[in-house]
C-alpha cells in the first residue's frame, strides 16, 4: 500500500513548503520574477525602438523646406529675369535658358516634396486615411521601392532639362556632345538600377 505523504508530496507544486501551502520559495519566485522581468523589458524595448521612427520628421521638415527654398528661389529668378525677357521678346538661347532654368528649379523643389510624402508615409503614418486628406494615387508609396522609383524619375527628368539647358547656351560642340552622353549613360544607369531593384 502507498505511504500517504510520499503521494501528497508528489501531488504538491514545486516550491510548496513542507506544510503543504503553496507558496513558492525564494529561489522559483527570484525565476517567476526574472521571467516576468524580461518580455517587459523587451516590450520596453520595442515600443522606444518603435518610437524612433518618429526621427524621420527631421529630414521630412529638412526635406519640405529645401523644397520651399527652390520654389521661392525659382519664383525670385522669374521676377528679375521678366524684364529682361520683356525688353527682348524674341526667341533667343538666352531666353529659353531662363524658362529650362526656371522648369529645373521646380523640378527639383517637386522631387524634395515626393521624397518628403514618400518618408512620412513609409515611416510615420498614411497622410490619405481621412476623409478630407486627398494624394494623387502616383503619390501613395507602399515601400521603399515606391519612394525610389518617384525620386529616381524626377532626378531623370532634371538631368534632360539641365543637359537641354547647357545645350542651348553652350557653343562648344564637342564638349556639349560629351556632357550628352554622360547623362545618358547616367539615365541609362538608373533606368537598370530601377528594373533591377524592383
Amino acid at each position: 500500500m502507498a505511504d500517504p505523504s510520499r503521494e501528497e508530496g508528489r501531488r504538491s507544486p514545486i516550491g510548496s513548503t513542507k506544510d503543504g501551502s503553496s507558496q513558492p520559495d525564494a529561489a522559483t519566485a527570484a525565476a517567476l520574477r526574472a521571467g516576468d522581468a524580461r518580455p517587459r523589458l523587451e516590450d520596453r524595448f520595442e515600443r522606444a525602438l518603435s518610437l524612433s521612427r518618429l526621427v524621420v520628421i527631421i529630414p521630412v521638415i529638412v526635406l519640405l523646406l529645401s523644397a520651399l527654398a527652390s520654389f521661392v528661389y525659382g519664383t525670385e529668378v522669374f521676377i528679375r529675369s521678366v524684364a529682361s525677357v520683356v525688353d527682348d521678346p524674341q526667341v533667343t538661347s538666352h531666353n529659353l535658358g531662363f524658362l529650362l532654368l526656371l522648369t529645373d528649379l521646380f523640378l527639383v523643389g517637386a522631387t524634395l516634396i515626393i521624397a518628403a510624402f514618400g518618408l512620412y508615409d513609409l515611416f510615420i503614418t498614411r497622410i490619405d486615411t481621412g476623409p478630407s486628406l486627398r494624394l494623387p494615387a502616383w503619390l501613395r508609396m507602399h515601400d521603399l521601392n515606391d519612394l525610389k522609383a518617384r525620386v529616381i524619375s524626377m532626378i531623370i527628368l532634371v538631368a534632360a532639362v539641365t543637359f537641354v539647358d547647357v545645350a542651348v547656351e553652350s557653343k562648344a560642340e564637342l564638349n556639349t556632345l560629351y556632357l550628352g552622353a554622360a547623362v545618358a549613360l547616367v539615365i541609362a544607369a538608373l533606368t537598370a538600377f530601377l528594373h533591377v531593384g524592383r
